[in-house]
């Protein structure tokens, strides 16, 4: 076997393979003996046909499997040898299409290498971490939230505004007949809460109670019910009741309602939340200042192909931001532009950087890390959580992206945790500021 190179300029590398044809005889010869001892054919017991038998019968078959594990011993050796890790999988080819028993194969192989990483003394980092501490006021603010999520509705004189409940009795007609499923009796309807069909809450905003009032709607195009979808409806309403919104009362009982033994307990409870909302909004801006550092600190060359798959990529998902109603892939050639470029040369270092400190820490994604992510989505899919475990286990891909994040995170707490890092006491506001100036940049 022999290994020619053919390129090698910068990361792109190319070979020719050589694999004479004694080397795939011995294969087949190697499969052969491999496989005889659970071979029987008429005339000859298991185990004893003779290899010239089973080369006349099954030599042509095995010659493949022989071309194939050559070829991939050769280019196993070759990145054991080298060193190299290909960017992208190798682009291998026959170069001698008229190949023929007896014949040498010769195989083109291309490829990108991943680059060098250069050395980096990461303990020169320097980051400020910012601390928010929940405030009394923002307690309080979440209490009322609380209590309003937890409010009842009492009987009101006059006229239903937006946010009262109005109790109703409906029926719904289309084209003068009534309809399966348009009727009900006592109905409890929040004013403004958008429940029902679009414009039919609004109409009922001034009446009071005793009022009868036939409610105009069109029912959507998308209608879940086909033979209701964008037929006009009329729905004759009685007005039964209009009831005001009352907030619940802060007090130990709604703390109880929430799952907490007081007051005092539940308050703690939200400090706790926001605070840990908080960290989590200062560990974005910290993850960002980490890598702007990074990517200012260490300089290397980058595979082209990597640089232009991931430009593609965000040129793909920037424009179905942009145009959010295309939910296919059925569309023409996206532009890929300069600052697609640029941004991917950075993601694309960044991700190398981060996956070689990550090799040379030991830092590894567990099984139960891997199980809390696929939990994570699998809540996505009410219902079918099983169904998308399976898939999971099923496609290599999918793993990657699910185990990508949480491996980068890890490393970028390794580099953290080896940094100089100072913490900055801010208000709530200040550390909104820093997250809405991550959009921008």
């Amino acid at each position: 076997m022999q290994v020619t190179e053919t390129l090698n300029e910068g990361l792109k590398r190319s070979y020719t393979i050589t694999v004479s044809a004694a080397e795939l005889d011995a294969k087949v010869q190697e499969k052969l003996v491999e496989a005889q001892p659970e071979i029987e054919i008429k005339g000859f017991r298991k185990g004893k046909v003779p290899l010239a038998i089973l080369r006349k019968q099954f030599g042509q078959r095995l010659l493949g499997d022989a071309m194939q594990d050559a070829i991939d011993g050769a280019m196993r050796e070759h990145f054991e040898a080298t060193g190299h890790r290909p960017a992208m999988q190798p682009d291998v080819k026959m170069t001698n299409e008229d190949w023929k028993e007896g014949d040498d194969v010769v195989v083109a192989m291309s490829y990108e290498a991943l680059p060098e990483i250069p050395e980096t003394d990461l303990s020169v980092v320097t980051l400020e971490r910012l601390v928010v501490k929940a405030e009394a006021e923002a307690v309080e603010d979440a209490l009322k939230n609380l209590a309003e999520t937890a409010q009842s509705f009492e009987d009101k004189e006059g006229a239903a505004a937006e946010g009262d409940q109005v109790v109703i009795d409906f029926l719904g007609k289309v084209d003068g007949e009534a309809f399966e499923g348009g009727a009900a009796e006592d109905y409890p309807l929040v004013l403004g809460s958008n429940s029902f069909i679009p414009g039919f809450e609004a109409q009922l905003v001034g009446a009071k109670a005793g009022d009868e009032v036939n409610v105009n709607v069109t029912f959507p195009q998308e209608y879940g019910a086909k033979h209701l979808a964008g037929k006009d409806a009329v729905f004759e309403c009685k007005i039964k009741a209009v009831k005001g919104p009352k907030a619940a009362e802060i007090n130990d009982d709604l703390a109880k309602q929430f799952g907490a033994d007081s007051l005092e307990a539940l308050k703690t409870q939200i400090a706790e939340r926001l605070e840990a909302e908080y960290n989590g909004a200062a560990r974005a801006v910290l993850k960002r200042a980490l890598l702007d550092q990074l990517d200012e600190m260490v300089k290397f060359d980058l595979p082209p192909s990597l640089v232009e798959a991931e430009a593609k990529q965000i040129a793909h998902q920037l424009w179905h931001d942009e145009n959010p109603e295309v939910h296919d892939h059925n569309h023409g050639e996206i532009e890929v532009k300069d600052e697609h470029k640029t941004l991917a040369e950075r993601r694309v270092r960044l991700g190398l950087l981060l996956a070689e400190v990550g090799r040379k820490a030991e830092v590894e994604v567990t099984d139960a890390e891997m199980t809390q992510a696929v939990l994570a989505q699998a809540r996505q899919y009410p219902g079918q959580e099983r169904a998308f475990f399976e898939f999971i286990q099923k496609n290599a891909a999918m793993q990657q992206q699910l185990r990508a994040p949480i491996f980068e995170d890890k490393v970028v707490d390794h580099i953290v945790a080896g940094a100089k890092v100072t913490e900055k006491e801010v208000s709530k506001d200040d550390l909104q500021k820093a997250v809405e100036a991550l959009d921008q940049m």
